[in-house]
């Protein structure tokens, strides 16, 4: 009998094709933006921890400069190399901007030294196209994935801002390059960026005595580092995890949606089932086939969430590995594949995620005795008692997040304080918005508006989960925008703060004290600020020390959050320092506490004021130029803050000191080609979160789309006896997609307050204990008009379309058919 029951049980699909769209769309998409999010962590991650690989043979050593923005020297290659250091090969990066306004950066090679690196491991073809970058027109390598994100073809040209032409571009087959950067000969790169040095020179696998001479051999200024892992991983790890927050929301978006699917499926089956039971049916067979049927549907829901999920993070890689690369200098692979890890962990979600959603309609419908399965609006009836049971258990949440509120905050408490936050809000809005439609149908005149809010509380039954998904995809996206946007307003004021000078050089310790004293003979020079910075490695991490004067306008480019009083002359004149933002949250310092700081600094440092510090991933301390010549004379990392006078030429003055010493483009900048830079990271930062949420919402607001769809073409017979009874199809189109409308406008009513709170969480939680930043929350009204504008212009169009398809047949044959 088990056939005949799960044949009857099926066929109810064959009569509503569109639940079975709706099922497998929030099972699906779910799974796949979850799966998309794991992938991108994990290649990530794995990059990490392969290094600094170019092609498919690690560079396991590399060597640097210690100011990042000075070159090696490129005598030190030749005499490695005279040396026997055959396995170490020169790298020159740049970062090159087309006339699409979009930077890449390209990666200058020795084609000789790296063949000689890879002999026996590359095909005749490989060594033809790598010897082929040295001979004219020097076409530019890159990989396939990196191609497919910038749009361009073998063959093709790249034009760059200033209108030149580079290539042609020559896309490897093999994914032999790894990362977000394309290949050149040395030659082009000098061609386009004159000048001499290398940015650094990798270095393959060496025997101990080897790095041991090697290291011997090491000027003071360069220094040896390994791959990247130790260093890049905890740097990473609040930006990874705010991406699985992300795809964590959207599954359970979907998740809401495939319970609001498989809720609206049972109950459309309960008139069968009561039948089923009143033949003879046991529970226990009606329980099989429909976990059968369960079984089948996750695993479709696996099968595309994880096809598409892998899509998603083969479109998604090229933005984080521009970002990973421009903020820590990662060097992300941009070529994704499935690993088995995915699949269990989203089959074990999706396991008990369907099962939680599923369960107690389940057990509903077949618990429930066969003659109360009515054959109308039994769901209704059903629904009114479920919301108060949901707004019950909402409370609960509620209390929940009170008392971890009160727990000491940290990156967890705030995800899972946004958690309860946001599961609470959904599921007391279902009974929120039930109570209202009800009391506005009792106190309505109207009978059409009677009917109308009736009816609008009634589709609750079907609609509610839905929009409760909607209500947190838009929730999400409002706080994400509130998040973003006052992270960037912040950050530009800072920005104008910080960058108060005109210009600023890094020049090597010899060539600063000639430039100062050449600034200081120039009419259009007001005054030179010098800086010293130098990087400590201590037990609880990498401790930046930074030098400032005492100048008043240095006084005022310091953005303080808080100090002691007098705080500027007990800096230079007492054992004090000022602490950045993020290293006082990490320590637990306070303005006028006694601190110990490292060799040769030592103990009883007062903790003058804390200032803020958005560009640093380390934490950093101030000190007086007094004392860190007491402990650092002349040594360390230098930096010219140039000011001009009003009215003077930055660029002439630019030009004109980088040839008068030799300094290359990387070494000079001026105040706004900074801003401009650090701006365009900053959003590229956030176009993977941007793309989620948006996501997220396009999820909900099509799951509220096919719930409609599904529960208007059950509603047939209702709308065609409205239609007998004297209503247009005009009217009934209006009221289906106003009732919609107003489901989505008392839904965005719930979402604005509850997505400002949420943003305030994540500045005042999350972002504090991710990255130790602290900044004001701003809100953004257009933004906010723009987002719920265009959802709820979707919901209208989504209430109106089934009715009207329904409508436009005879009001006759419509109400025939549905008998």
């Amino acid at each position: 009998m088990s056939s005949p029951v799960a044949k009857a049980l099926w066929g109810h699909y064959k009569r509503h094709p569109f639940q079975i769209v709706l099922v497998w769309l929030g099972l699906t998409l779910g799974i796949a933006l979850l799966v998309g999010v794991m992938g991108v962590n994990q290649q990530a991650r794995e990059s990490y921890r392969q290094g600094e690989q170019l092609f498919s043979n690690p560079f396991p050593y590399r060597i640097r400069h210690n100011q990042p923005a000075i070159k090696v020297p490129q005598g030190f290659y030749i005499q490695l190399r005279r040396a026997g250091f055959s396995q170490c090969v020169p790298m020159d990066q740049h970062t090159i901007v087309t006339d699409e306004s979009r930077g890449f950066e390209i990666v200058g090679i020795d084609p000789i030294a790296m063949y000689s690196n890879f002999k026996g491991q590359v095909t005749s073809q490989s060594q033809t196209q790598m010897m082929s970058l040295m001979r004219p027109p020097y076409p530019i390598m890159l990989g396939e994935q990196l191609a497919s994100y910038m749009g361009v073809v073998d063959g093709q040209y790249l034009t760059l801002e200033d209108g030149r032409q580079i290539g042609p571009l020559k896309v490897v087959d093999e994914e032999r390059i790894r990362g977000p950067r394309m290949i050149a000969d040395m030659s082009l790169i000098r061609d386009l960026h004159p000048g001499t040095g290398l940015t650094a020179i990798l270095c393959g696998n060496m025997s101990p005595k080897q790095l041991a001479e090697l290291t011997e051999q090491l000027p003071p200024a360069l220094k040896l580092e390994r791959h990247q892992s130790a260093t890049l991983e905890p740097l990473t790890d609040a930006f990874h995890l705010n991406l699985f927050a992300m795809g964590m929301l959207a599954f359970v978006v979907g998740l809401f949606i495939f319970y609001q699917a498989m809720s609206l499926s049972l109950s459309q089956r309960q008139p069968l089932v009561g039948l089923l039971r009143q033949a003879g049916v046991s529970g226990s067979q009606l329980a099989k086939a429909l976990l059968l049927e369960l079984l089948v549907w996750i695993a479709l829901g696996l099968l595309g969430g994880n096809l598409l999920g892998l899509l998603l993070a083969q479109q998604l890689l090229p933005s984080v590995a521009e970002t990973l690369n421009s903020l820590y200098g990662a060097n992300i692979s941009l070529s994704v594949s499935w690993h088995w890890q995915w699949g269990l962990a989203s089959l074990a979600i999706a396991l008990f995620g369907s099962l939680l959603a599923c369960g107690w309609p389940l057990v509903r419908l077949i618990k429930t005795q066969p003659a109360r399965l009515s054959t109308h609006m039994s769901l209704v009836r059903f629904s009114g008692r479920e919301f108060a049971w949901q707004a019950l258990f909402s409370c609960m949440f509620i209390g929940a997040a009170a008392a971890v509120y009160q727990l000491p905050h940290g990156q967890m408490a705030g995800f899972v304080l946004i958690a309860f936050i946001l599961i609470a809000s959904a599921l007391s809005m279902p009974f929120l918005l039930w109570q209202l439609f009800q009391g506005l149908g009792l106190i309505a005149r109207s009978a059409r508006l009677r009917w109308f809010f009736s009816d609008a509380a009634a589709s609750l039954s079907y609609r509610g989960v839905a929009a409760m998904a909607f209500m947190l995809a838009l929730a999400s996206n409002i706080g994400m925008e509130t998040m973003v946007g006052s992270f960037r307003s912040t950050t530009q004021v800072w920005l104008d703060q910080r960058l108060a000078a005109d210009i600023y050089v890094r020049p090597s310790l010899n060539v600063a004290p000639r430039i100062a004293s050449w600034l200081d003979e120039r009419d259009e020079v007001k005054q030179v600020w010098w800086q010293w910075r130098k990087e400590i490695l201590t037990e609880a991490g990498t401790l930046q020390v930074v030098s400032i004067g005492g100048t008043k306008e240095e006084k005022q480019a310091l953005s303080i959050k808080v100090a002691v009083p007098n705080y500027w002359q007990r800096l230079h004149y007492q054992r004090a320092v000022l602490v950045s933002e993020s290293m006082a949250l990490k320590q637990g310092w306070k303005p006028g506490d006694k601190i110990e700081l490292p060799s040769p600094m030592n103990q009883n440092w007062l903790v003058a004021g804390v200032y803020y510090d958005y560009g640093n991933p380390y934490g950093q301390v101030i000190l007086a130029h007094k004392r860190w010549q007491e402990y650092w004379p002349y040594k360390g990392q230098v930096g010219l803050a140039i000011h001009l006078k009003p009215d003077s030429d930055s660029m002439a003055v630019m030009k004109e000191m980088g040839q008068r010493f030799h300094l290359s483009p990387e070494r000079v900048r001026n105040n706004v080609e900074l801003m401009e830079q650090a701006m365009r990271v900053f959003d590229r930062t956030f176009i993977v979160t941007a793309t989620l949420g948006k996501l997220t919402l396009f999820i909900a607001v099509c799951g509220l789309f096919f719930a409609t769809v599904a529960g208007e073409v059950s509603r047939q017979r209702q709308f065609a006896l409205l239609r007998c009874m004297g209503m247009t199809g005009r009217e009934l189109a209006a009221l289906g997609g106003g009732q919609l409308l107003l489901i989505g406008v008392m839904t965005a009513v719930i979402a604005l307050p509850l997505g400002l709170v949420l943003a305030q969480l994540l500045i005042d939680v999350v972002l504090k204990y991710s990255f130790g930043w602290t900044m004001p929350v701003q809100y953004f009204p257009f933004e906010y008009l723009t987002s719920l504008g265009s959802a709820l212009a979707v919901l209208l169009v989504a209430g109106a379309w089934p009715v009207w398809r329904l409508v436009k047949r005879s009001a006759i044959l419509s109400l025939r058919e549905a008998f």
